[in-house]
């Protein structure tokens, strides 16, 4: 994790991608609201061990600590990325965008 408090901050209404805003087919989809997330890991549980949980409980996950998250929109995967802080708070610092395929294929699966 690295802290960000200094990189440029992307603000609500700013234009993050800049010629396509000229293309009107975009414009027409632009203030779709979208759900962004991030996966650290997973791991799968029998019913049983989900109940036995208590507090301090500790599960391991899929994922090793230096492996890049998973950047999800809508439950398809765009992108990969690293945490960082950003005053104080936690952020995404996006590595590697998913090839156009991939993020089609997440997307036609819900439709």
């Amino acid at each position: 994790m690295s802290d960000m408090s200094e990189a440029p901050r992307m603000e609500r209404g700013e234009d993050p991608v800049g010629r396509m805003t000229n293309n009107h087919q975009f414009k027409l989809l632009a203030d779709i609201p979208v759900r962004m997330s991030v996966e650290v890991g997973s791991t799968s549980l029998r019913l049983a061990e989900v109940m036995d949980l208590a507090e301090g409980s500790i599960v391991e996950l899929d994922r090793q600590a230096d492996d890049l998250l998973d950047i999800m929109v809508n439950g398809a995967l765009i992108a990969k990325g690293e945490v960082v802080t950003v005053n104080g708070r936690y952020g995404i610092r996006i590595i590697d965008i998913a090839a156009t395929e991939n993020r089609l294929a997440g997307i036609e699966r819900r439709g």
